[in-house]
This record gives C-alpha cells, sequence and structure tokens, in this order.
C-alpha cells in the first residue's frame, strides 16, 4: 500500500509540474481552457506568476515527499489543495454554479485525499535529519 501511495502522490506530482509550467509558459491558452481570460500583460503576468507559484509548489512539494518518503512535504500541498477546495463550495454558495465545476473540486479533492492517505502511512522525519 505505500508504495502505491508513493507512486500516485509522485505521478500526481508529475502532473501539477506540467500544469505550472503549461501556465509558465502558455498562460493565455491554459487560462483559456480553465475559463480564464487575460486581456491585458497585467493579466497574462497574474496568470503566470500566480499559478506557475501554486502548481509548482504542490508539485515540487509532492514529488520530494514521495521520492524521499517525508510524509511532512505532503502537508503543504495539502493545505493548498484544501484550501482551493474548500473556497470553491464557498464560490458556489455564493455566485452559483457553472457548467463542469464538479472536475476541478474533484481533482483538488482527489489530491488531499491521497495526501492524507500517504501522510498516515509514509515515515515523518525530524529537520535535524533532512539538514544532514
Amino acid at each position: 500500500m505505500r508504495l502505491i501511495l508513493t507512486a500516485l502522490v509522485f505521478l500526481l506530482g508529475m502532473f501539477d509540474l506540467f500544469m505550472g509550467l503549461n501556465f509558465l509558459l502558455n498562460p493565455a491558452e491554459t487560462g483559456a481552457g480553465l475559463g480564464l481570460a487575460a486581456p491585458d500583460t497585467q493579466g497574462l503576468s497574474t496568470m503566470r506568476a500566480d499559478f506557475t507559484a501554486f502548481f509548482g509548489v504542490i508539485a515540487v512539494c509532492m514529488m520530494i515527499g514521495a521520492w524521499r518518503r517525508n510524509a511532512d512535504l505532503l502537508l503543504v500541498p495539502a493545505a493548498l489543495m484544501g484550501t482551493a477546495v474548500a473556497v470553491r463550495a464557498l464560490s458556489l454558495v455564493w455566485d452559483g454554479s457553472y457548467s463542469g465545476w464538479q472536475v476541478p473540486m474533484l481533482v483538488e479533492a482527489l489530491h488531499v485525499a491521497l495526501l492524507i492517505a500517504a501522510w498516515r502511512v509514509l515515515p515523518h522525519h525530524k529537520i535535524e535529519e533532512l539538514t544532514r
């Protein structure tokens, strides 16, 4: 079970890495695929910076956490994705639904469930061990 969870975390981290790279290299088309429009340079810059940071940090923490079998690193992407799915739920209440809203929420919830499951079975490391 531990090996399967580790592999799934790493593969999902690779998916997030590619999402981040897509926003870095082609924010207009990647954003349009998610229903975002960037009418000017400021919008492109914001999408490029914010989404690359979001998906990049998630990906790096997931991939390094899985590779090193360090469950503590998985808490960062779990918190980010958990926040995203919670805010999407609030947005559904405040703003109403839209076509396809289930897919991003399902992906984010899947991230949280997988990361918490992996966090429970992978070893935890002390700070001193990481600095050696």
